[in-house]
């Protein structure tokens, strides 16, 4: 692929220079961005006309592929009748036909959903929600407990249960308290309940928060439902609400489609984002129980739940997720990720004690290939950086994790897609 130093002063890149600041990038040391001008199934195009396979799926919010016609289909309707509309005391059908239809698959016996805008706030409204549950009941409880290595989002609430580290530092003073338990693994799994069991008997904890069975950020770290379920009944016996945070596994990425319908113990509150418009706009939501809900109900207005988006229940985000979920509940889907897996499953065999591979993760669509880097695991490793531009060079969007290699394609890569991604992994192992 050209240099990007090539490029004009006009060019998107150039421009973008001049006046934007991107996320999690020190933006003095970066390389100029790569400026995308379209994207078509599993692939997005640049400005100089080279073709990159989208192999994290645009940080894990791809399903179906980019610009799938479906979707566009959907949102061209739905842009001529309605952009947007306020949605306190008012109301439109894509909000309506989305919760009809998603309610019914989710895990458990949700009965609401709430529209918020992304991940980060699909999370801050769970844990406010179990916040004021107990508040409303006269019996306010104060903590949290989370799981150790979790990643939740970025507003202040969603950084709280988070793990502790160098994101979150310059605003640990304005972080409330969090009590981390070890992640259930088989190996630790009694040491994590009798924790949580000391914790949570103090009868204070108003909630307890995770990534069901696989923690993105930490490196698609996975650990069995068991576990959790385990975690999950102590909560229950002490009368502390449950919540799944599916932002990332939701609709199909870890095999089946929450990856917390795997538990005996259904969440009180579900967590979605990423996926739930097939990766085309930006929504949020948040499922309660019945119980939940009710709590709320009173005549007297000030025991609502005051929270609240500009955009909340945005018409266009609502169509783009009914059209999604049409593909992803399609029998199709369900062929593609199983296929994706297999293909993942075949490739690791190949993988079998490699002397640079610390330990090969697989659960659904996701392949995690941690490699041994004499101790440094740092996501500040500069590891990261040279595996982007290798895979870069050769029309694969990477963003490794630290010392982490991993693929999330989008359900329509078939296997010369994929074998493009393992090809990059297979060059960086023998660089």
């Amino acid at each position: 692929m050209k240099n990007s130093e090539s490029l004009s002063a006009n060019s998107l890149s150039a421009r973008d220079r001049r006046v934007l600041w991107h996320p999690y990038t020190q933006m003095q040391t970066a390389p100029p961005p790569v400026g995308i001008t379209r994207g078509e199934g599993a692939y997005v195009f640049d400005e100089e006309g080279n073709r990159w396979f989208d192999a994290i799926s645009s940080w894990w919010v791809n399903l179906h592929g980019h610009s799938h016609p479906h979707i566009v289909e959907r949102l061209t309707r739905q842009i001529e009748t309605l952009d947007h509309v306020i949605f306190a005391g008012f109301t439109h059908a894509p909000a309506v036909e989305l919760g009809e239809r998603l309610l019914p698959v989710l895990p458990g016996r949700p009965a609401r959903l709430f529209y918020s805008d992304n991940g980060s706030t699909a999370v801050a409204v769970a844990l406010k929600m179990a916040f004021q549950f107990f508040h409303q009941q006269g019996k306010p409880r104060s903590k949290v407990i989370a799981l150790r290595r979790a990643y939740h989002g970025d507003t202040f609430e969603a950084m709280a249960v988070s793990e502790r580290g160098t994101f979150t530092a310059p605003f640990k003073e304005h972080l409330f308290d969090v009590h981390f338990v070890d992640v259930p693994h088989d190996s630790q799994v009694d040491r994590s309940v009798e924790e949580f069991e000391r914790v949570a008997s103090g009868g204070d904890v108003a909630a307890f928060i995770f990534e069901p069975c696989v923690q993105g950020v930490a490196g698609f770290l996975d650990y069995p439902a068991h576990g959790l379920d385990r975690l999950c009944d102590v909560a229950r016996r002490h009368g502390v609400l449950t919540i799944a945070d599916e932002v990332f596994t939701g609709f199909g990425r870890t095999g089946p489609l929450f990856a917390s319908s795997e538990l005996a113990h259904s969440p009180d509150l579900i967590c979605l984002s990423k996926g739930i418009t097939g990766g085309t706009l930006p929504l949020g939501a948040t499922s309660a129980t019945e119980e939940i809900y009710d709590s709320f109900l009173s005549d007297d207005r000030t025991r609502a739940f005051f929270h609240g988006h500009s955009y909340t229940a945005n018409p266009l985000a609502c169509a783009a997720g009914c059209a999604s979920l049409d593909l992803t509940l399609a029998d199709a889907c369900t062929d593609a990720r199983r296929s994706i897996e297999a293909s993942h499953r075949a490739f690791a065999d190949g993988l079998k004690d490699h002397p640079r591979i610390r330990a090969v993760r697989i659960r659904g669509t996701i392949l995690a290939v941690e490699l041994e880097t004499e101790g440094r695991t740092s996501y500040f490793d500069d590891f990261s950086l040279r595996a982007s531009a290798f895979a870069g060079e050769r029309g694969v969007l990477l963003r490794p994790l630290g010392n982490v290699l991993y693929t999330v394609p989008p359900y329509c890569s078939g296997e010369n897609e994929l074998r493009r991604v393992y090809d990059v992994i297979d060059g960086l192992l023998s660089d």
